[in-house]
């Protein structure tokens, strides 16, 4: 079943910006309230912060990034993200989908959302060990290569990524827990809490400090 969010807070007035989650099941809050997902979470913590943003939510659970690429258009002429949180790739890496396919969707998402203003954090994917070493290799290499070449932020797994604690997880072994969506922002704060000054200051070429 597909599970898609719109918005998490009122429509956007004068002034505020907006964060665009474009993801699939983990950022869809899969298995639980909605108001356990970490994107619920995130559109707490800027109220907490004092940051005058509002958090749409259009993951989709089981989306792919063919789906992505098809809905992403829109979604973007519709809300007009000052930055957009990127979190696909997963769903095509499970089912085995080819690498250069996976990289080129992501590759045009990247593009769409640049090339309308918005500033882009990609969350990058891992996979079980029984895809086979040269497949969940070049998978995960898929996001690091994106960074690097569009310049942008990048978080390169979630959580521990294959090592997760399992009592971190849903009874299928794949879906974060309410407990797990917490540490999912954690992880993610700092890398979103950066592009969030880095937009305040107008700048396309303005980049988040790196930590070696």
């Amino acid at each position: 079943m597909l599970t898609l969010l719109l918005a998490l807070s009122p429509a956007g007035f004068a002034g505020e910006g907006t964060i665009l989650v474009f993801g699939d099941s983990i950022s869809a809050a899969y298995g639980m309230d909605q108001q356990q997902g970490w994107a619920h979470l995130l559109s707490e913590k800027l109220d907490q912060e004092g940051l005058d943003y509002q958090v749409v939510n259009a993951s989709v659970s089981g989306e792919t990034t063919g789906g992505g690429v098809v809905r992403l258009p829109k979604t973007l002429e519709i809300h007009h993200p000052d930055i957009v949180v990127l979190e696909l790739g997963g769903n095509d890496g499970l089912r085995g989908y080819p690498i250069d396919s996976i990289k080129e969707n992501l590759a045009r998402m990247t593009k769409m959302s640049l090339d309308a203003g918005a500033r882009v954090l990609l969350v990058g994917m891992v996979l079980p060990p029984n895809y086979g070493r040269r497949y969940t290799r070049a998978f995960e290499a898929i996001f690091a290569e994106l960074a690097s070449a569009f310049d942008i932020e990048f978080l390169p797994k979630l959580l521990e990524g294959t090592s997760t604690d399992q009592q971190l997880l849903q009874r299928d072994g794949i879906h974060p827990t309410p407990e797990a969506q917490k540490l999912i922002l954690e992880e993610i704060w700092p890398k979103l809490s950066c592009e969030l000054r880095a937009s305040s200051e107008e700048s396309r070429v303005t980049r988040c400090e790196k930590k070696p």
